[in-house]
């Protein structure tokens, strides 16, 4: 009995959707058509319906039973693709500020500590020796630009964990960097060395 109800709520629920959908469809496609990109129209579209689906008990101007009056459901359903838009518009200004900042840190040098005569493959193979975390919070800071702060709430570690890791792996790569280049980081501050004055 229990399944008989909810197969015929959503029966009802489904035909309550499909009305919607033959009043609105066509006004939200011509609506969307001259407010954006013509690539991305059928995308906001859908995505427009999607969330119709998903709040259908909340769109209002239905009539009795299944039939939805235009006058009533359209205002509401263009805020609806108003939003979806809007949403659209966010992600595909982050996705080309994206590109540019990848375009540019490609172009860029690299500026670890030690590195002004060393090439890419250099130290690509440092960069490849570090761990994986602390490698990512390095390029995280190096190429993103990122604060230890927000290096933590990418990552999933505290501030100071990640300022400590950050300190050690420059640390780490540095050297790597200069042991490749037949300087040992050791012996340039003293450490490691046996002391003379004993």
């Amino acid at each position: 009995m229990k399944f008989m109800q909810e197969r015929g709520r959503s029966r009802d629920r489904e035909a309550r959707f499909e009305a919607l959908v033959g009043v609105v469809a066509e006004p939200l496609h011509r609506y969307l058509r001259r407010r954006a990109e013509p690539g991305a129209v059928d995308d906001v579209l859908a995505e427009t319906m999607l969330v119709l689906w998903r709040r259908l008990e909340d769109v209002p101007g239905f009539g009795a039973g299944h039939r939805p009056e235009p006058a009533g459901v359209l205002p509401w359903c263009y805020g609806v693709a108003r939003g979806c838009l809007a949403n659209a518009r966010r992600a595909e200004a982050r996705r080309l500020r994206l590109v540019e900042r990848l375009t540019r840190a490609a172009r860029a040098p690299a500026s670890w500590p030690g590195t002004q005569d060393i090439g890419d493959g250099e130290l690509d193979s440092a960069l490849a020796r570090l761990s994986p975390v602390d490698r990512e919070v390095l390029l995280l800071w190096a190429w993103e630009g990122l604060a230890p702060r927000e290096i933590a709430e990418a990552i999933g570690m505290t501030p100071n964990a990640v300022s400590i890791r950050m300190h050690r792996a420059k640390k780490r790569l540095a050297a790597m960097l200069e042991r490749k280049n037949g300087v040992l980081a050791a012996h340039k501050s003293g450490e490691g060395q046996g002391r003379s004055d004993r």
